[in-house]
């Protein structure tokens, strides 16, 4: 049978150091107990033993020395190299970079267009193309997949036969088919000039799915006995666009 030491009180004999137990001995404090030391100063062994934190609190994270902290405790949601964690501790898409996407474009090569008719312009040589969203192939088109506000430019080049009657000419903008945006240039008389730079561009809304818009050009001839030509090559007949907001 264990013996029982009644007190109120243990001191050291002297000093102020107070040893219970010897290397080896357990301590316990019972079930029910409570060993209340809220007033003292508590010196933990340098390596904590395995325990729940689960009552833990007021805990300060600059206090963090080594390790890092599970992905998961610091927000719901999957994380991965293409999501960040936002501010309601969620984590999301990366966003696109700025004013993404976008692309540019130029002809490389001249060819002949159709007189007084307005015809899609086969830009056919990417600058870049951020986002994979231009045909430079087939449809010569540029259909964003993330909706926005984008400012749309072109900057077309055509040429007619030398000492020309140019009379008129257009650059379009056409989004889904139809003109948002123009530039006209008229020019009547004999030798009025044989090559015209036509610039338009605009600011354009795109859905972000099934949106998208194309260059278009008309070049007209007064006497032509030769169709005019898109003008090629990269320092001339470009065009491109980019997002510039949500």
């Amino acid at each position: 049978m264990a013996s029982i030491l009644k007190v109120d009180k243990l001191d050291p004999q002297s000093g102020t150091a107070l040893e219970l137990g010897t290397s080896g001995d357990t301590i316990s404090v019972p079930s029910g107990a409570t060993l209340d030391i809220s007033a003292s100063t508590l010196t933990p062994p340098a390596t904590m033993p395995a325990s729940s934190g689960v009552n833990l609190t007021a805990l300060n994270a600059t206090n963090l020395g080594s390790g890092t902290v599970p992905t998961a405790r610091l927000g719901t949601g999957t994380a991965s190299s293409s999501t960040v964690l936002y501010g309601d501790q969620t984590y999301k898409a990366e966003p696109g970079g700025v004013n993404t996407p976008a692309f540019e474009a130029y002809r490389s090569s001249s060819y002949n267009i159709t007189d007084a008719t307005a015809e899609k312009v086969s830009f056919d040589t990417e600058v870049f193309d951020t986002d994979g969203d231009y045909d430079h192939s087939t449809n010569y088109r540029f259909t964003p997949q993330t909706a926005g506000k984008y400012y749309v430019y072109i900057n077309l080049m055509m040429t007619g036969e030398s000492n020309d009657d140019f009379e008129q000419g257009y650059s379009y903008i056409y989004k889904n088919g139809a003109s948002v945006a123009n530039t006209h240039i008229s020019a009547y008389g004999s030798n009025a000039f044989r090559e015209v730079v036509f610039n338009v561009y605009s600011i354009v809304d795109m859905n972000g799915s099934s949106d998208y818009v194309e260059a278009w050009g008309m070049y007209d001839d007064n006497d032509l006995t030769s169709n005019p030509r898109v003008h090629g090559g990269a320092t001339f007949s470009r065009w491109g666009a980019f997002k510039i907001i949500e």
